[in-house]
C-alpha cells in the first residue's frame, strides 16, 4: 500500500499507473479511488501517468476528527502533488464532489502546476437553492440525507446508489454487482466523515472561485443526473468560465464513469490530447467499438 501524508500528517493512500503527463483523477462521494481504474487504465495505455488517491476519511484513507472541508482538501490535493512529482503540466480531472477540489485548489493554490481540468458531474459551482440560486437543491433535501444517514446509514446508501446510477423499474444501466461494490465500498469510510463531507459539497459556494479559471476546462454532465442537477452545476460553469466547454451525456444520470464508461474515456483522451471538438467524433467512434486504447496526438 502507497500512502503520503498530508500537513496535518494525516495519511492519504495512492495509487498510480502508467508513465508520461500527469493526470490526477479525484474520485466522488463516497466511493474511492478505485472508481476511476478503466480510467486509469486507459489512460496508462495512451502515454500518460494516471494518480488518484483515496480522500480524507474515504476508502483506505486515515478517518482523521477534522479537515472535512474544501480548504483542507484543496491543501491534501497540493499535498499529493507535491509527494508525487505531479507539479508541472498536470490535468486534474474532478467527478462530483471532486470537482470542488479542483475548484478551490485553483483559487486557494493559484492553480499551481495546472494546465487542464476536467469537471466530471461535479457540484461545481453551487448546490444549494437560494434567492440567487434558484436551479438549486432544496435544503430540505440535504436535511433528509443527513438524518437518513444518521438514522441508518447502511440502509440509506441502499436507496441512494438507484438515482446515483439511474436504476428504476425500467432502466438498469450498471449491474448488481457495481451497485453492491458502490455500498461496500462506502462502508469503508467513516460514518462522521461521510456525514461531513456531504455537508460540505452541499453548502459550499464555488462561485467565487470559478474566476480562478485560467485553464482549458472540459465539462461532462449527464442531463439526467438526479444527484446533481445540471442547470445549477455544469450550465453555471460554462455560463461563468471563457475556457470551458461542455459536453452533456443526453439521458445519463450522475455515475457516467460507470454508465458511459467508454465514451468518458473516449472524450477525456481527446481533451487531453488537445484535439478539436470538430475532430472528435471519429476516434470517440472507434474507442467505444474496439478498445480503450486511443493514439495520442
Amino acid at each position: 500500500m502507497t500512502m503520503i501524508q498530508t500537513r496535518d500528517t494525516t495519511r492519504l493512500y495512492v495509487k498510480t499507473l502508467g508513465e508520461g503527463r500527469p493526470v490526477i483523477l479525484i474520485h466522488g462521494w463516497p466511493l474511492s479511488a478505485d472508481s476511476w481504474d478503466p480510467v486509469m487504465m486507459a489512460l496508462a495505455e495512451n502515454g500518460y501517468r494516471a494518480i488518484a488517491y483515496d480522500r480524507r476519511g474515504f476508502g483506505r484513507s486515515d478517518q482523521p476528527p477534522k479537515g472535512y472541508d474544501y480548504d483542507t482538501f484543496s491543501d491534501d490535493l497540493a499535498d499529493f502533488m507535491a509527494a508525487t512529482g505531479a507539479t508541472q503540466d498536470a490535468a486534474l480531472v474532478g467527478f462530483s464532489m471532486g470537482g470542488g477540489e479542483i475548484a478551490r485548489y485553483m483559487s486557494r493554490h493559484g492553480g499551481k502546476g495546472v494546465s487542464q481540468a476536467v469537471l466530471v458531474s461535479s457540484v461545481v459551482p453551487y448546490m444549494l437553492q437560494t434567492d440567487d440560486n434558484p436551479q438549486g437543491v432544496p435544503d430540505s433535501v440535504f436535511q433528509e440525507m443527513t438524518e437518513g444517514m444518521k438514522k441508518d446509514f447502511r440502509h440509506f446508501f441502499k436507496g441512494f446508489f438507484k438515482d446515483f446510477y439511474g436504476v428504476g423499474m425500467l432502466t438498469h444501466p450498471v449491474s448488481d454487482e457495481e451497485l453492491h461494490w458502490a455500498w461496500a465500498t462506502t462502508m469503508q469510510a467513516g460514518q462522521y466523515a461521510t456525514l461531513q463531507s456531504a455537508a460540505a459539497f452541499a453548502y459550499t459556494d464555488f462561485r467565487p472561485d470559478l474566476a480562478h479559471f485560467k485553464v482549458p476546462t472540459l465539462v461532462i454532465h449527464g442531463t439526467a443526473d438526479e444527484t446533481v442537477p445540471i442547470e445549477a452545476t455544469a450550465h453555471q460553469v460554462i455560463d461563468k468560465v471563457p475556457q470551458a466547454e461542455l459536453i452533456e451525456y443526453d439521458g445519463e444520470p450522475h455515475a457516467v464513469f460507470a454508465t458511459q464508461t467508454q465514451r468518458l474515456i473516449g472524450d477525456l483522451l481527446n481533451f487531453l490530447a488537445g484535439r478539436k471538438a470538430e475532430d472528435r467524433q471519429e476516434i470517440l467512434d472507434a474507442v467505444t467499438a474496439n478498445s480503450l486504447s486511443v493514439d495520442p496526438l
